[in-house]
Parts: structure tokens; sequence; C-alpha cells
């Protein structure tokens, strides 16, 4: 499993509630994005937002920031978004009462991978 964490600076027209807004009418669309396990809309007070993901695979992950994706990023906050890619080794899930150990996904010391 791949965690990957991706931040964006909110320009100053986009405040929390038009933030809160854009979010609540784009994640029906993250349904059938391949390999996408879940994703966390999340949003500070210190201006920066975007997306805690849950990924199968991390090919799936890197397929997902290329493209119209990252174009429209760019285009509706005016910036790259900061992304952070982890390999999961172990989850702990209280509200099914269960904890997921995982077998290795990505080679160590590989920096292309992550």
């Amino acid at each position: 499993m791949i965690t990957a964490v991706v931040r964006y600076k909110l320009p100053p027209q986009i405040d929390h509630a038009t933030c809160r807004e854009h979010f609540h009418k784009i994640a029906p669309n993250f349904r059938a994005v391949t390999g996408l396990i879940s994703k966390h809309f999340i949003w500070s007070e210190s201006g920066w937002a975007g997306g805690v993901y849950q990924w199968e695979r991390i090919e799936d992950a890197k397929a997902s920031y290329t493209g119209p994706w990252l174009e429209g990023i760019i285009q509706r906050y005016g910036m790259k978004p900061q992304i952070d890619l982890y390999e999961v080794f172990a989850v702990t899930d209280n509200t099914r009462a269960k904890v997921e150990l995982f077998k290795e996904t990505v080679p160590p010391n590989d920096p292309e991978q992550i």
C-alpha cells in the first residue's frame, strides 16, 4: 500500500468555505480512479490544502499525478503541488478493530520509487 500526501498553497481568493465547497463537489469523481483506495480532502488554517491518498500500487499513484490532474491543480492554485509518496508498513484501523501488516512492495533504497 502507498500513501501520498499532496499539498498546495491556496490563493487568497479561495477561503475555507470555497475550498470545502469545491472538495465536496469533486469528491465523487475520485470513485473511478484506478488503484485508489481512499482520499482524504484536507485543509489547514495555514492556507494549505490538498489530499491524503491511499493507493494499491505506486504505479497507480504516479500515473494519477500527471496530465489533466496536474494541469488542473496548477491552473486552480497557481503552483505545482508538493507530492510525497510513502510505502505503508502497517495500519491500525480502530473503526474495524483490525491491524494490517503489509509485505514489502517497494525495493529498499530505490529513489525512483518513492
